[in-house]
C-alpha cells in the first residue's frame, strides 16, 4: 500500500507543479515563459524521484510502468494498481489546478500544434529517448543513487524545452489524462495514451539488443 500511496503523491506533485506552471503562464500572458515551464517539469520529476524512488521506484507514468514490466523489471500483476494510482494522482492534481486557476482554459492539457500524425511520431520519439535513460539508471523497483534523478529530470527538461511548443511533450498518459478530463479537452487524447507506451516499449526492445543484462534482469 505504501508503494501505491507513493505513486499517487508523486504523480499528483508532478502533474500539479507542471500543469500549474503552464496554467499560470497562460493566464499571465507568458510571465513564466516556455523555458520556465520546461525547467519546472524537469525539476519536479527530479524531486519526486529523490522523494519516492526508494519506495515505489517513482514510475509516475503508466507507460514507464508498462515498459518496466515488459523489460521483466516489474511484476505485471502490479501494473494495473500502479496505473490506477498514477491516474488518480493526476486527476486530483488537475482538479486543484482548475480550482486555483479557473481563468485557464486548458489547465495544462496536452494539445498538439502540428498535425496528429507528426505529433504522434514526435511523442513516440520523445518517450523512446526518455525510456532509454530510465532503463539504464534504474532497476524498476528502486532508482540508482543521485544519477537517476539528475539524468531523468534532465531529459524531461530537455525534451520539454524543444518539443513543448509542438506537442506539450507529454510522454506520460496519466499526465495527459488528468488535465484532459478536468478541462474537457479530450481531443487527440488517444495520441497521448498510445505514443508514450509504444515509444517506451521500443526503447526497452532496442536496449535489449545492446545491454541484455541491464534491460532484462530484474536484479541488475
Amino acid at each position: 500500500m505504501k508503494r501505491y500511496i507513493a505513486e499517487i503523491l508523486g504523480t499528483f506533485s508532478l502533474v500539479f507543479c507542471g500543469t500549474a506552471a503552464m496554467a499560470v503562464n497562460e493566464i499571465t500572458n507568458g510571465i513564466v515563459t516556455h523555458p520556465g515551464v520546461a525547467i519546472t517539469w524537469g525539476l519536479i520529476v527530479m524531486a519526486m524521484i529523490y522523494a519516492f524512488g526508494d519506495i515505489s521506484g517513482a514510475h509516475l507514468n503508466p507507460a514507464v510502468t508498462i515498459a518496466f514490466a515488459y523489460a521483466k523489471k516489474f511484476s505485471w500483476r502490479e501494473v494495473p494498481k500502479y496505473i490506477i494510482a498514477q491516474v488518480l494522482g493526476a486527476v486530483i492534481a488537475s482538479i486543484f489546478v482548475w480550482f486555483l486557476f479557473p481563468e485557464s482554459a486548458y489547465i495544462g492539457a496536452t494539445l498538439p500544434t502540428i498535425d496528429p500524425l507528426r505529433a504522434f511520431v514526435l511523442e513516440v520519439l520523445l518517450s523512446f529517448f526518455l525510456m532509454l535513460v530510465i532503463i539504464n539508471v534504474s532497476t524498476g523497483a528502486k532508482e540508482i543513487g543521485v544519477i537517476a534523478g539528475i539524468a531523468i529530470g534532465g531529459v524531461v527538461l530537455l525534451e520539454a524545452m524543444f518539443a513543448g511548443p509542438m506537442t506539450n511533450a507529454s510522454m506520460n498518459p496519466a499526465r495527459s489524462i488528468g488535465p484532459a478530463l478536468v478541462s474537457g479537452h479530450l481531443e487527440h487524447l488517444w495520441l497521448y495514451l498510445s505514443a508514450p507506451i509504444l515509444g517506451m516499449i521500443l526503447a526497452v526492445s532496442s536496449c535489449k539488443l545492446v545491454k541484455t543484462d541491464n534491460c532484462c534482469n530484474e536484479n541488475c
